[in-house]
């Protein structure tokens, strides 16, 4: 497993936690990935459409021999697996899971872009993201991830809401 990709995930439907334990546990349970670490659970204002419940979010690093292609393929399966509707751009959701880099590639297609268009102006896909590797920056560019963080007005809609680390971290993720 040659490549390292970070993924963003989300939920703000139901049993939020459920959901983001539940994409993890598929992620593990998908050939081609190993989950690396994941970062702790944060409750955030939404962005975008603002009339929806709290989202929670995490960030988790993992190995894959999957392609960009391949894993958007598998991310876009485990959404559909634990019943993600698109309903609208933004709106409410059971489980999201985004590509947000894959090694230090820039990918522009129609269908998959990366890094991530939007996460250096989303707290609440940096602050878990720079949680799991503070030194990230993104590829060709100079700037650190942090830098980008501290230009983000609204990081007070970020709260922790439960802190994965150690041992815990692994607990919480095994089948």
């Amino acid at each position: 497993m040659d490549n390292i990709a970070y993924l963003s995930l989300g939920s703000n439907i139901g049993e939020r936690e459920k959901f983001l334990l539940d994409a993890v546990r598929e992620l593990k349970n998908t050939e081609g990935i190993c989950v690396k670490q994941v970062s702790s659970i944060y409750e955030t204002d939404p962005v975008g459409y603002t009339d929806q419940a709290p989202f929670l979010n995490m960030a988790v690093k993992i190995a894959t021999s999957l392609s960009p292609e391949e894993l958007l393929s598998k991310c876009l399966f485990i959404e559909k697996t634990l019943g993600r509707v698109r309903k609208y751009k933004w709106g409410p959701r059971k489980i999201d899971l985004d590509i947000l880099l894959y090694n230090t590639e820039n990918i522009e297609m129609e269908v998959l872009q990366i890094p991530h268009p939007r996460m250096t102006e989303r707290a609440f896909v940096l602050v878990p993201l720079l949680e799991i590797d503070g030194t990230l920056e993104l590829p060709n560019n100079d700037v650190s991830l942090a830098k980008r963080l501290d230009e983000i007005p609204d990081k007070e809609g970020v709260r922790l809401w439960k802190q994965i680390n150690g041992e815990g971290a692994s607990a919480l993720f095994e089948n």
